[in-house]
């Protein structure tokens, strides 16, 4: 039997196959690199990159939790000319696509990291609207639909390249944010990014994380996610990724039925250094099971009624 046909195409882009990273969970691919054959990928998510070197917030910034973890690293990074000079030269030795997720806080950073990577050599950008706005006392830009669309339509204005925008959970309404950022010009979105969640040393009396509440990723958040890109998917008409807890080729599964081109794996990463790998062999072991010959053949192919 012929081996199934695992590309996707996101707005124009073609990838080998859907499993990518998430960003902030792989690094820029050098830190897997000794695990992982980066040729096998998708694509590679990088971690947020900002306009400015960001020193990230203080430690201690990870919890384990059961079945997940928080974490509050606060987008911690060298800045946009670091990642320019030393992580796109080291990812284009490889045959996967590179998507740079960029991180700002005010909607002028977002612009100025879009406007370098213009010229650069890189597929695609993921727009990161769960940063805080600090010109509107923190709120992130992601919570609020206004604020959603209007950084989406400036960042365009500055790219050359398709555009993602990854979603937060941490709203009533996941749809109304995923149509403000389609009306913003996004090209793709992506979803969902961690939910916000606290831990506390009961001896101690303290919050664990220095931060006091972090972001909550891993199997916990997966009923979640698949449930949001599912909604989702039935309210706009592009690309989605969808990650959230995906930790195997089932998982990944999961997504795709619900709605979703393209899957992005990441706390898995932190336990399992191929775990991109066995996911992507659990996709395609899948389709042969069910003598399935691509992804569209998956891909919101649920049947709600049994």
């Amino acid at each position: 039997m012929m081996k199934p046909n695992l590309k996707i195409n996101i707005a124009g882009i073609e990838l080998k196959n859907p499993v990518m990273t998430a960003s902030g969970t792989f690094g820029s691919g050098r830190e897997y690199g000794e695990f992982v054959d980066l040729n096998k990928l998708g694509a590679v998510v990088v971690k947020g990159v900002s306009s400015t070197a960001w020193k990230g917030n203080p430690t201690p910034r990870v919890a384990e939790t059961y079945g997940g973890m928080l974490n509050s690293v606060g987008l911690q990074n060298p800045g946009v000319a670091e990642f320019i000079e030393k992580d796109i030269p080291f990812l284009r030795k490889y045959d996967t696509k590179i998507i740079v997720n960029i991180a700002g806080k005010t909607v002028e950073e977002y612009c100025a990291v879009a406007e370098r990577l213009a010229s650069e050599d890189v597929d695609m950008l993921e727009l990161n609207i769960s940063c805080p706005n600090v010109k509107e006392g923190g709120v992130c830009f992601g919570t609020d639909p206004q604020m959603a669309e209007y950084v989406t339509k400036e960042v365009k204005k500055y790219t050359k390249q398709p555009l993602i925008v990854k979603l937060t959970p941490n709203v009533t309404d996941v749809t109304e944010i995923a149509r403000a950022a389609v009306a913003g010009g996004a090209d793709a979105l992506s979803l969902i990014n961690t939910l916000t969640g606290m831990a506390i040393d009961i001896h101690k009396r303290k919050p664990i994380l220095a931060n006091v509440v972090g972001g909550l990723s891993g199997p916990a958040i997966k009923p979640v996610a698949v449930r949001m890109v599912y909604q989702v998917a039935q309210a706009v008409d592009i690309p989605i990724i969808g990650m959230g807890g995906i930790m195997t080729g089932e998982d990944a599964v999961e997504f795709l039925l619900a709605g979703a081109t393209g899957v992005a794996v990441g706390t898995a990463n932190f336990t399992n250094p191929m775990a991109t790998m066995d996911v992507l062999e659990g996709i395609e072991d899948y389709l042969e099971q069910y003598a399935l010959q691509s992804i569209e053949e998956v891909r919101g192919k649920l049947y709600e009624r049994i």
